[in-house]
């Protein structure tokens, strides 16, 4: 694991590759709505071998994306949307707050020009 800028070690490099492959994103949208068995995975991915589908899986459980339990004789994946999560609020959360402030700066600049225009703009007479 490699040591960020603030010392923390950064665990998140499993999820950052398991996410950089589309078919691994695909599963994990099909994931979203239900846990799914692998068959069912398997059958939604038709251009892909049952050991194909397997591999991606596995790719997504390493990166604890996806949580296998055993139901009989079947795999139940489901999602788990913790790491994401965590991704979230490491990447996109500090910005958060400088994207509203810039946000709420440009609001305002628009709202004053808008005001200044109203003032400034001549007044016509209306003729009779």
């Amino acid at each position: 694991m490699r040591e960020t800028a603030a010392g923390r070690e950064d665990n998140l490099d499993p999820v950052w590759k398991a996410l950089s492959d589309p078919t691994r994103r695909a599963i994990l949208d099909f994931l979203r709505d239900r846990p799914r068995t692998t068959t069912e995975i398997v059958e939604t991915f038709p251009h892909l071998s049952r050991f194909g589908v397997m591999k991606h899986l596995e790719v997504l459980r390493q990166a604890r994306l996806v949580q296998t339990r055993e139901a009989g004789r079947q795999r139940v994946n489901s999602l788990n949307v913790v790491p994401i999560r965590q991704i979230y609020e490491r990447w996109v959360g500090p910005f958060q707050e400088l994207w509203s402030g810039d946000l709420l700066r440009i609001k305002e600049l628009a709202e004053n020009e808008s005001l200044e225009g109203k003032r400034e703009a001549p007044r016509r007479r209306k003729k009779h």
